[in-house]
């Protein structure tokens, strides 16, 4: 049996002291530098910690998927955050930022358009995450959506976002062995094929009643 002290979740933002919050930068996207303190586990205060802390928008991201040939559809697209690695061309599902007064839904189903020309029809969420909370703010959404693999084609993306995306359909037993070879790296694509993997029988039942 645990102890009170020892139950997951115990905390929340009662148990945190935000002491001061200044803005280090503001362009594109924006920094800022926390201090603050919070409860300790075994008891008492935390001293003033500082933190700086990049801030995100809300984003979402979908797995299109046609569960009559098995199919999904992944995309490509050169991506900053990989410019000095060795695939700076990512293979990524379907993702953008929600903008105001949007919601994650509609989100996504504007970028299957924009980046790969295809609409989706019933939708379905996975989960929502952090994925990196030890210094960004950004919570992900994550989707997968119902379509018709055979009107997946081409060259895609907004000229004025200097966007220049290709549309790949593969079988999900390949996609999923790109997760596990490591040439996904995108981490909402590995937790959307994961999840396929795991409910591949339920969403096509579902999905072709």
């Amino acid at each position: 049996m645990q102890s009170p002290k020892n139950i997951p979740g115990q905390f929340s933002a009662k148990d945190l002291d935000v002491v001061k919050k200044e803005t280090l930068f503001h362009g594109f996207f924006k920094m800022v530098k926390y201090y603050f303190k919070y409860r300790k586990f075994e008891g008492g205060w935390s001293r003033v910690v500082e933190r700086e802390l990049f801030l995100r928008k809300r984003a979402a991201a979908v797995l299109p998927y046609d569960p009559r040939t098995d199919q999904v559809v992944l995309i490509e697209q050169i991506r900053v955050g990989a410019l000095e690695h060795d695939h700076p061309w990512q293979l990524e599902i379907v993702a953008g930022i929600v903008e105001e007064n949007e919601s994650p839904e509609a989100l996504v189903r504007r970028e299957a358009v924009e980046e790969a020309g295809m609409d989706i029809q019933r939708l379905e969420k996975i989960t929502s995450y952090y994925p990196s909370s030890g210094g960004c703010n950004e919570i992900l959404d994550v989707f997968i959506g119902e379509i018709d693999a055979s009107l997946a084609n081409g060259i895609h993306g907004l000229d004025d976002e200097d966007e220049d995306i290709q549309v790949h359909v593969v079988s999900r037993e390949e996609a999923y062995d790109w997760v596990r070879n490591g040439r996904i790296e995108n981490g909402a694509s590995i937790i959307a094929l994961q999840w396929l993997e795991l409910n591949r029988r339920e969403i096509r039942e579902q999905w072709q009643e």
